[in-house]
């Protein structure tokens, strides 16, 4: 039998995007670190972020405005002192990225050197000013690859590729004092078996759990992984029922979660009806640059209206090259699938692509558990409130790392590495021989979330949404109680999970706000608040 590996670090990052690399590299300087990644490092949602990151660079353009644009685009549930220090942070946050050696956009200069030109800024739906820099329509991979290039030579940061998570080790779990997160259980999945990791402080930047739906924008690993493993914990979750659907997903039998970014609507796109007609000028004065949760419900509104499969973007318009310029990777994917994005529209739907709630922290990433932070889409901060404004996401991860790390440094001269930690208890388990019941209810539980936990919703579907979830819940925890791990069943347990706390939440709100439409509660709240499950 394979004996568990006992790891130790100052800090435990588990995620390797945005969130987790920026923790990292800030705490390696006098730090032991150990890195988690699901899959290879790379493969976050951080990865395939094309649009870019809002900071306020324009001397046109005021911190006060990316403030308004935040709080109206979360439709009255932000909160207000946690949007304005995003924002006040947002500029050096981008300066430490261009220090790094990110590569963002810059303006043509006919005379001078280039090095000295102002940063290309674009703008998105919701935002008053162009305030988003970017990398191309490849923003993402810009700075994914820049940070982990960095992560990876750094000699204080062990990287553990392709281990999942399993569960949070705490003080309370082993019916000790208080309630401090020791560190966690992981399965190596190369070598199939659990590892223990001991730490100090232990950092959630698993991302977001948009794979509970059937269409998706977001890679294989958004499984809601943190935000499972902190409610079971003890941790309280909030707002889990705003999931952002972004409006246009490239619709391609295909072309399997290749998103068609914000900006494309920002430099002038229009969304087009099957016979070529706009149709977002009647549901909103805003038009194709309104809040992504107008225009997802717009479309999801003409496609039923109409029968049809999907409806078109279109930005064959504006000229050739300056399309190919600004959209390098869309254009070129598209070619690959037959469409020309230069003299013709592209096919879309919406499809779940972020996670607004998440583990409820405070200004440092700080949970509920001691010693344990949760920053990037994991976590619920409030500044996102009932719909997240494009392109605050990134900026999220690098604000909110650089806080926890701060908050984590002040404290860590006072904390002694755990001891003790019992190992994974293999002993009363067996190899499964019933994959097809994953298969099966990894189908039911993500078709059901679509057809009635998505754009829409109303009392009856929740209702039969939660049975189902908890029928499933059942079946899934006797089956983990039974068999051996495996990253299938991982997942599952951990997205089961995540759908029922998406589901109360749902279920709690008595309204229509943002990301939630309920047809039972068509208006708003005079007073809303944020809805806050705590566990038992």
């Amino acid at each position: 039998m394979n004996q568990a590996v006992e790891h130790q670090a100052d800090i435990l990052v588990i995620g390797s995007g945005a969130a987790g690399l920026t923790l990292a590299l800030h705490l390696a300087e006098q730090h032991k670190v150990a890195l988690l990644s699901k899959g290879p490092l790379s493969e976050g949602s951080t990865f395939y972020a094309q649009g870019g990151i809002a900071s306020v660079f324009d001397e046109e353009d005021t911190i006060e405005s990316h403030v308004e644009d935040t709080l109206v685009a979360g439709a009255g549930l932000c909160d207000k002192q946690v949007v304005t220090y995003t924002a006040e942070n947002a500029q050096s946050a981008m300066r430490w990225l261009i220090k790094c050696g990110v590569d963002f956009d810059k303006e043509e200069v006919e005379q001078g050197s280039q090095a000295d030109a102002p940063y290309h800024l674009t703008r998105e739906g919701g935002h008053s000013h162009r305030r988003i820099l970017h990398s191309a329509d490849a923003t993402g991979k810009a700075v994914q690859t820049t940070l982990q290039q960095q992560a990876l030579a750094h000699p204080n940061i062990q990287v553990l590729e392709r281990y999942n998570a399993i569960d949070l080790i705490t003080t309370r779990k082993l019916n000790r004092p208080g309630n401090r997160v020791l560190g966690a259980y992981v399965w190596n999945r190369d070598r199939e078996h659990v590892e223990t990791v001991a730490a100090k402080f232990v950092a959630l930047a698993t991302g977001g759990s948009s794979k509970v739906y059937q269409y998706t924008s977001n890679p294989d690993i958004a499984s809601g992984d943190g935000i499972a493993m902190a409610w079971r914990a003890g941790c309280r979750v909030a707002n889990m029922e705003f999931n952002q659907f972004h409006p246009t997903c490239l619709y391609h039998a295909d072309a399997k979660n290749f998103l068609l970014t914000e900006a494309l609507r920002g430099e002038g796109a229009y969304l087009r009806r099957p016979d070529g007609s706009r149709f977002m000028p009647e549901f909103d004065a805003r038009a194709e640059l309104a809040p992504r949760d107008v225009v997802a419900r717009a479309i999801d509104f003409e496609m039923k209206r109409l029968g049809s499969d999907c409806l078109y973007l279109d930005i064959s318009h504006k000229p050739a090259d300056f399309i190919i310029k600004h959209f390098p990777t869309i254009h070129k994917r598209c070619l690959e699938l037959g469409i020309d994005i230069t003299t013709g529209p592209i096919p879309v739907v919406p499809a779940a692509h972020y996670t607004c709630g998440g583990v409820m922290t405070d200004l440092h990433g700080q949970t509920d558990i001691s010693g344990l932070y949760a920053i990037g889409e994991v976590a619920y901060t409030g500044l996102h409130g009932a719909n997240r404004l494009a392109s605050n996401s990134l900026l999220e991860c690098l604000v909110f790392a650089r806080a926890a790390s701060q908050d984590i440094e002040a404290q860590l001269h006072k904390v002694n590495l755990p001891q003790a930690i019992p190992t994974w208890d293999e002993s009363k388990v067996s190899d499964s021989d019933e994959e097809v019941v994953i298969a099966h209810n990894w189908h039911e539980l993500r078709l059901f979330m679509w057809d009635y936990v998505g754009i829409v919703r109303t009392d009856k579907r929740l209702e039969r949404a939660l049975r189902r979830c908890l029928m499933l819940q059942q079946e899934i925890q006797e089956y983990y109680s039974n068999f051996r791990v495996s990253n299938n069943l991982l997942e599952l347990r951990n997205l089961v999970q995540v759908a029922e706390l998406i589901i109360r939440s749902a279920m709690a709100r008595k309204e229509s706000r943002g990301l939630h439409y309920n047809l039972d509660y068509p208006d708003k709240l005079d007073d809303p608040q944020p809805t806050v499950l705590q566990p038992k």
